[in-house]
């Protein structure tokens, strides 16, 4: 996929897309560059309807990502472009990852070692997060006179207790893989030589599901956080809508009295 993709690797196997953060030899930081592949990768992925799942991961098995090039926002402090605050509207690779509110697709974060400011806020942007057990994540903005723009802190503290979210997020402190299993912000730690086998253990099980299915209730669940209950359930949400009326509504029952497993469509 995309030959001239410099900072990115994108495959695509059976009903999955694969997104590598590809910079290694700098921990797989996220440049300009990077961004703007990223936001054509995103947007091949929500319109192939080929593609019911995703998986982002960072290459080799030091990092997953630690975030803002540090050394390309120095240059842009030297020539004035470097101020930021929360969002990425107007810059490169717009609409980030961090800011797709409407991809419906499930995404899991394979995260192998460091994921600190951008990188957590990706990780924090997917449904999904499997860890190793030498994994740390951290929102280190402050510590840069920064803040966490692309979602931290907003992400952060509607994820994990209020309080311990302001403790990290006003500390930059890290936190191990182990302890964001206990708050909730981790699906599962296993040991490196593990991970792969429990992505694909997870991956495994949402493609046992409808892929509209997967869409509706992953929209909804979002969607209606924030929502009294019964404004919840009066609202009409449009992927719930095309799996209402899909084939696959009327598949999954006929192949469970069938005792057969479904064929899913995504239609």
């Amino acid at each position: 996929m995309f030959d001239d993709l410099e900072r990115v690797r994108y495959e695509k196997r059976g009903h999955v897309a694969y997104v590598t953060l590809d910079r290694p030899e700098v921990l797989n930081a996220m440049d300009l560059r990077m961004h703007e592949e990223l936001a054509r990768v995103w947007d091949d992925f929500e319109a192939d309807d080929e593609m019911w799942a995703g998986v982002l991961t960072g290459s080799g098995d030091r990092s997953f990502s630690v975030g803002q090039d540090l050394k390309e926002l120095v240059h842009r402090i030297g020539t004035g472009t470097a101020t930021s605050t929360f969002g990425s509207r107007g810059k490169p690779g717009w609409p980030r990852l961090t800011e797709r509110f409407s991809l419906a697709k499930p995404l899991i974060a394979r995260v192998n070692g460091y994921a600190l400011g951008g990188g957590f806020e990706l990780a924090m942007a997917c449904d999904l997060i499997v860890a190793t057990e030498h994994a740390e994540f951290a929102l280190t903005e402050a510590r840069l006179g920064l803040t966490a723009g692309a979602g931290g802190v907003f992400r952060l503290a509607r994820q994990a207790p209020y309080r311990v979210a302001l403790g990290h997020l006003l500390t930059g402190r890290r936190m191990s893989a182990r302890r964001a299993y206990e708050l909730g912000l981790v699906n599962e730690v296993v040991p490196a030589d593990r991970l792969d086998a429990c992505v694909d253990e997870w991956l495994s099980d949402l493609l046992r599901c409808a892929p509209l299915s997967l869409r509706a209730a992953k929209e909804a669940a979002a969607a209606s956080v924030t929502m009294p209950l019964e404004q919840a359930f009066a609202t009409r949400f449009v992927w719930e809508e095309r799996r209402m009326h899909s084939r696959d509504a009327e598949e999954g029952p006929r192949a469970f009295v069938e005792k057969r497993p479904p064929e899913w469509t995504g239609t």
